[in-house]
């Protein structure tokens, strides 16, 4: 993302990484925004690229600052068992 795209968005804050919190059930990560709710982004975003944090309840935006090699590895969905019952 360039500052250009910055134009394109009110970004409230930028967010270290570390300071957000993970969810593995969800493969997420948020952090609390001045509304009350949290801004959220997948985990499979941030590998994509994306940085951008968006909170579901109001207009705030945080950008995210990360490596995406530090980034939790996807598990791998090949490799997880499948329960089957006949």
């Amino acid at each position: 993302m360039s500052a250009s795209d910055d134009q394109e968005y009110s970004i409230y804050d930028e967010v270290e990484i570390e300071d957000m919190t993970y969810d593995a059930a969800l493969q997420s990560y948020s952090y609390p925004c001045p509304c009350g709710d949290r801004f959220e982004i997948a985990l499979a975003d941030l590998q994509d690229g994306q940085d951008i944090a968006v909170c579901p309840s109001c207009s705030l935006m945080v950008r995210v600052i990360f490596e995406v090699d530090n980034l939790p590895k996807a598990p791998d969905a090949a490799a997880a068992p499948i329960a089957v019952s006949a």
